[in-house]
């Protein structure tokens, strides 16, 4: 999985990973799972954009994570 290819049942892992990562209530873990949550494509687009802003290394621990 890429960054560019994030969907809805990613979101609900990267959000786990992210709380791991950057904490519970890191905004953007908050958003991934709202957006996993909730399914409208107005959360979705703010959560996948709120991720793309992360450090770069935040990003592939994340997607690290998910590979596992």
């Amino acid at each position: 999985m890429d960054e560019k290819s994030i969907d809805r049942a990613a979101m609900g892992r990267l959000a786990q990973a992210l709380g791991f990562i950057c904490g519970a209530n890191h905004p953007t873990a908050v958003a991934l799972k709202a957006a996993c949550e909730s399914g409208s494509e107005r959360d979705i687009k703010a959560a996948r954009a709120l991720f793309l802003k992360l450090k770069p290394s935040e990003r592939r621990a994340a997607m690290t994570m998910l590979e596992d």
